[in-house]
């Protein structure tokens, strides 16, 4: 059942991107920027842990997570570290992801020729 709800939900998660592009015609950024803010304000109103703890890695995988990981990092350095922590909870929780994409980005263009 767990797969079923994974499923389901970061389905639904892609098919809200898709109707996006295609029906709203945006653009990818614009796609990209609201279904990111759209994780931020659903973790704000503490919305997005209960969708991770019943979908687990359909809600975990979609990029709105990254948004929802931003703003908890956020929220827990705030508590520990006042205003100062609000800028460095964000890089703190996301840094490895986002070093992780540089790396693999550079052994990709590394290691394959592009065309063009």
């Amino acid at each position: 059942m767990v797969f079923l709800w994974a499923f389901l939900v970061g389905g639904s998660i892609c098919v809200i991107g898709q109707i996006m592009f295609d029906v709203f015609k945006l653009t990818p950024g614009h796609t990209l920027s609201i279904l990111v803010v759209t994780g931020a304000v659903l973790d704000g109103f503490g919305l997005y842990e209960p969708l991770i703890d019943f979908a687990g890695a359909g809600a975990t995988i979609p990029i709105t997570s990254f948004g929802n990981s931003l703003v908890h990092g956020a929220m827990e350095e705030a508590e520990k570290h006042g205003l100062i922590g609000v800028v460095t909870g964000m890089f703190e929780v996301t840094s490895s992801g986002i070093s992780a994409a540089i790396v693999f980005a550079m052994v990709g263009a590394l290691l394959f020729k592009p065309k063009g």
